[in-house]
């Protein structure tokens, strides 16, 4: 089996509070856009809608079958939210899309997207194996879905770099919690980083 180099460049705006990471990409026969979360099905796009506009489908182009990623990244960067995976370089032990069986041969450098973003103050991890990635990471344990734990980093100076590990809900149609459901934890964990 191949492995797999991310495809998409991380999204890190210099202001960002925020560091979303889910796991990794679909195959590109799922995307519907280029960028993150691009999944046609995936309902991100549509929880940052309801979150932020009341109305799930204020960044979804029905029409084209696709999200207005051009309104999305402008909201992203006014609000100081960064997004990157925490796979850098993936083996699909199956050829879909699920975590369950993406076998991760290098996450994400956390130091170094961090250090590139010196206010962002909390990582949140959409799904169960970014945020067994980021505790592996960080040396604590995986918060319960919608909680979050303190986490600490030794940056290469040598300081130390404390951030809150929230673990949401996974974006997927396969997670078996209600859109409205989903919307109430993102909008929850954006209120308590003072991002609405």
């Amino acid at each position: 089996m191949d492995s797999e180099t991310h495809p998409l460049e991380p999204f890190l705006p210099a202001d960002s509070k925020l560091l979303m990471c889910g796991t990794f990409p679909p195959k590109r026969n799922r995307w519907s856009m280029e960028f993150y979360y691009p999944n046609f099905i995936n309902d991100m796009w549509r929880i940052f809608g309801i979150v932020y506009y009341g109305d799930k489908n204020y960044f979804v182009d029905a029409s084209a079958k696709t999200f207005k990623v051009e309104l999305i990244k402008k909201l992203l960067v006014e609000k100081g939210i960064a997004l990157s995976d925490t796979g850098k370089e993936v083996v699909r032990m199956k050829d879909n899309a699920s975590d369950k069986w993406l076998q991760i041969d290098r996450p994400i450098d956390l130091c170094a997207t961090l250090s590139v973003m010196p206010g962002c103050v909390a990582v949140a991890t959409t799904g169960e194996k970014a945020a067994g990635v980021i505790a592996e990471l960080t040396a604590t344990e995986v918060p319960k879905v919608g909680e979050w734990r303190e986490c600490v980093l030794t940056m290469p100076d040598g300081s130390l770099r404390h951030f809150h590990h929230w673990r949401m809900p996974s974006s997927s149609r396969a997670y078996p919690l209600k859109l409205e459901k989903k919307a109430e934890y993102y909008g929850a964990m954006l209120r308590a980083t003072g991002l609405i």
